[in-house]
């Protein structure tokens, strides 16, 4: 029995992907809100999730970091330190627009934290900021508990289920290898 080698489990990875009703009242959730926050975190899920962005990646970005007139986003601290392009269409660009509207011109961080007064601090949000706010806004739109992470496994699930290209979706999301896209 000894010379008899184990067996590897393969465990899925943990979270889910959201359905499109789940994203939309997210989205509902930050536009019901007329506070500052609702324009920053409408604008927050619109980077997450058609760009498939990490959360230590959206609290990254910078303002330079956003081109407006082609709806790019350069990811510039990625998993790995490496970079990416990612875009941000439609729905997207207007959120982020709506954004900054609020937040200004300001060189520095894409995102910034609103106190519960609504005002403005111009600092980078943390990572810890980022899931806080998404759990807030899941709570309010009555979507089961969610990750981060979990817009990023939406990303990558629809994207290969609209292209059937795991190769671009790898790419896209920043993967090393296409196992861990695979396991999406």
């Amino acid at each position: 029995a000894s010379d008899i080698k184990g067996i590897k489990n393969k465990k899925l990875p943990a979270g889910r992907a959201l359905g499109t009703g789940e994203i939309y009242a997210l989205v509902a959730a930050c536009e019901n809100d007329p506070s500052p926050a609702g324009a920053r975190d409408a604008a927050l899920i619109a980077c997450m999730y058609p760009a498939g962005l990490r959360r230590d990646e959206v609290a990254g970005l910078d303002l330079g970091d956003y081109d407006p007139e082609t709806g790019s986003l350069t990811v510039r601290h990625g998993k790995g330190n490496k970079e990416r392009v990612a875009k941000v269409e439609g729905g997207g660009r207007r959120a982020l627009a709506d954004w900054l509207a609020i937040r200004g011109a300001e060189p520095g961080a894409l995102f910034w934290p609103i106190n519960k007064g609504g005002a403005l601090t111009p600092r980078r949000m943390t990572n810890q900021a980022v899931y806080n706010t998404l759990a807030k806004r899941a709570q309010q739109a009555k979507v089961a508990h969610l990750s981060p992470h979990d817009l990023r496994r939406t990303f990558v699930t629809d994207f290969i289920a609209e292209t059937g290209d795991i190769h671009s979706a790898k790419t896209l999301a920043g993967h090393e290898s296409i196992t861990t896209t695979d396991r999406y």
